[in-house]
């Protein structure tokens, strides 16, 4: 059965923009201004994940931060592994979750690595980039 005023089926929306899109995960406010305080300057460096690595977990005990920051671990990884590992690029699943996905095809959830750390620690984020730069 045709129903002409419930119109046509929108298409899903697209985005197209990647670049603008990483320059807005690369934000992560939260944790910059978090290692800021702890004396740790985020370049988008390797180098800088493994400051961060080093930091004083002080932010365990705040459950209002802890997944803030957690997000925002997860987008700098992401950022820096983009920024750096050639053939890397930033792609949304269908729920809307950055991914960062390699030119080998695998994807990696920065974000849930990201709360993985900032909960426990674990993985180390700087040993995380160094698999994935070895790809």
């Amino acid at each position: 059965m045709h129903f002409p005023f419930l119109g046509r089926r929108r298409a899903r929306p697209t985005v197209r923009d990647f670049e603008g899109i990483g320059e807005l995960l690369a934000d992560c406010g939260v944790l910059r201004s978090q290692a800021l305080r702890e004396g740790v300057r985020l370049d988008d460096s390797a180098g800088s994940l493994e400051q961060l690595d080093q930091v004083l977990p002080r932010w365990r005990g705040d459950e209002e931060v802890l997944p803030w920051l957690g997000s925002d671990a997860g987008l700098y990884l992401g950022t820096v592994i983009v920024r750096t590992v050639a053939g890397a690029a930033w792609h949304l699943r269908p729920d809307g979750q950055p991914v960062v996905r390699l030119a080998s095809g695998r994807e990696f959830d920065v974000v849930e690595v990201g709360h993985a750390w900032a909960a426990d620690g674990v993985p180390e984020l700087s040993q995380l980039y160094a698999e994935v730069a070895e790809e």
